[in-house]
């Protein structure tokens, strides 16, 4: 039983260092009454310590079936460590003409969509991010939260 064990144990450790990302940040906020107001912008604070890593940031989004469109826009602002706050349109689509992109359960489906095409460096320091829902429907029906991840690359 123990040489079983250990074998289980050899497994679990070789499939968990097999893995090319360290999560370093993970937030998300719940939208009230799942209805997201354009006014309602959402804050997401984190540091970075190491500088040398490249990472990918992602949009977290939680939405039911029940959402009305295939894509959603945001305001993405990033404001770096001495830096003046930028803000980036984006255009994310959430569905194909196949169904939902994001990984579901229940009638609940959730994104992770890569926010930038290649890995990038953060210097060391504090960053925000903002996120605001800017499309024409206001306030935005059937989402459940939003926010952001930041995982290392690890070469």
């Amino acid at each position: 039983m123990k040489f079983f064990n250990s074998k289980i144990f050899i497994v679990a450790v070789l499939l968990l260092a097999s893995c090319n990302t360290i999560d370093v940040y993970e937030k998300t906020q719940a939208i009230p009454k799942h209805e997201w107001s354009t006014s309602n912008r959402l804050s997401f604070t984190f540091t970075a310590t190491d500088s040398v890593t490249y990472y990918n940031i992602y949009l977290v989004l939680r939405h039911t079936e029940s959402y009305h469109f295939n894509n959603i826009y945001i305001d993405f602002t990033s404001i770096l460590p001495g830096k003046k706050p930028q803000t980036q349109r984006l255009n994310v689509q959430l569905a194909s003409a196949n169904g939902w992109l994001g990984s579901s359960m229940d009638d609940i489906i959730e994104q992770r969509v890569l926010l930038f095409t290649q890995p990038t460096h953060l210097a060391k320091g504090d960053y925000t991010f903002i996120l605001q829902q800017v499309m024409r429907e206001d306030p935005l029906q059937n989402v459940l939260n939003a926010g952001v991840r930041v995982e290392k690359v690890v070469q």
